[in-house]
């Protein structure tokens, strides 16, 4: 197991500044560690260590980690099952009033099922460089020309979701794996 100290927001490079009360940032941190947590899961499986959760009023109404390789699923990222899970707890695939929050940055197919989902907010830990679909490389979430648009911060607990996917990516490496 992993354990992860608790780290306050980091802004990312060139992404807009939050406009969030403390108390905010405070809850963000709160459903971060959950998102991390599944994460932590992910890599005690061998997986890329991505965790999300959904929020709904108050509550964790969907969460998921990474199980493409478990699955040998191409679309079992951490944000899909979550997504999945939160529809059947709603019974509705209109995830209104929901926040996801995510170890890292979506890629274009969960950004894809975001807009889909209607899920207004997210909030990721750390940019993805070589996929991120929110503020990256692409700006999906957040594309007018689309039926919805997303509120989307990143930077929440930064450090810890970077850390965890460096180590585990170095493990790989070590083990000759790519």
């Amino acid at each position: 197991m992993i354990d992860h100290p608790p780290h306050a927001w980091t802004p990312v490079p060139g992404f807009p500044a939050p406009d969030s009360s403390p108390l905010d940032f405070d809850q963000h941190q709160h459903w971060m560690r959950l998102a991390i947590d599944q994460a932590i899961r992910a890599y005690d499986q061998r997986e890329v260590p991505i965790g999300a959760i959904i929020v709904h009023d108050g509550q964790v109404i969907g969460e998921g980690h990474n199980l493409r390789e478990t699955l040998q699923d191409p679309t079992a990222h951490a944000e899909m099952i979550a997504i999945t899970q939160a529809a059947s707890v709603l019974q509705s695939w209109r995830l209104l009033d929901c926040t996801l929050y995510v170890t890292l940055e979506p890629c274009p197919m969960c950004a894809g099922a975001i807009v889909q989902s209607r899920i207004p907010r997210i909030i990721y830990g750390t940019p993805d460089p070589k996929g991120g679909a929110c503020h990256t490389l692409y700006q999906i979430t957040d594309d007018s020309r689309l039926n919805h648009q997303c509120a989307v911060l990143g930077g929440i607990l930064q450090a810890d979701c970077r850390d965890l996917l460096q180590r585990f990516f170095a493990e790989q490496r070590a083990q000759g794996k790519k």
